[in-house]
């Protein structure tokens, strides 16, 4: 079996992340051993630097699946924590959702529609990502910090530049 983080049994509705080293891969726990998830073509357990090829993925597929077969031998954990931000759907709407998508092949981009999306849409109504939103941050950061730092020189040039001019002039 994979090894979890906690010895936690998922229940049905339950979001279960899966560590696939530089991304978490999500599903929605719907009973009797078995997950449905949204997996583009290379979402495969172990896939390793390949799963990055989901990126250039435009399509997935609603999969329901044994929860070891999608876990392989990576770690996992039960992760309902936007429990506390919003109110969980009821589980019989969750799971029955969840089953009416299996099969179907959804749009799919990395930023605006992944497996995380996916997944909180069923459990909470709500197409959220928190993966996207830390890329999105640290993005937003890497780019105030250049502002800043174009900003300190640009200032510094502009200290600095003046008194050679105003060196230039007293001459």
């Amino acid at each position: 079996m994979a090894p979890t983080l906690y010895d936690e049994k998922p229940e049905p509705g339950d979001l279960i992340e899966i560590f696939r080293g530089s991304y978490q891969h999500w599903a929605v726990y719907v009973g009797d051993g078995f997950v449905i998830h949204l997996a583009p073509p290379s979402e495969v357990p172990g896939a390793g630097a390949n799963s990055m090829m989901s990126v250039l993925a435009e399509k997935a597929m609603v999969k329901k699946e044994e929860l070891w077969d999608v876990v392989g031998t990576n770690k996992w954990k039960i992760s309902n924590v936007l429990d506390k931000k919003y109110e969980p759907r009821p589980v019989l709407v969750i799971v029955r959702e969840a089953r009416a998508l299996v099969g179907t092949e959804l749009p799919y981009c990395v930023f605006r529609g992944n497996c995380e999306h996916f997944a909180n849409e069923l459990r909470y109504g709500k197409a959220e990502s928190r993966q996207v939103r830390k890329a999105e941050e640290m993005v937003m950061v890497a780019g105030a910090a250049t502002l800043l730092g174009l900003g300190v020189v640009a200032l510094a040039g502009v200290l600095f530049g003046s008194s050679k001019t105003k060196d230039k002039n007293t001459q």
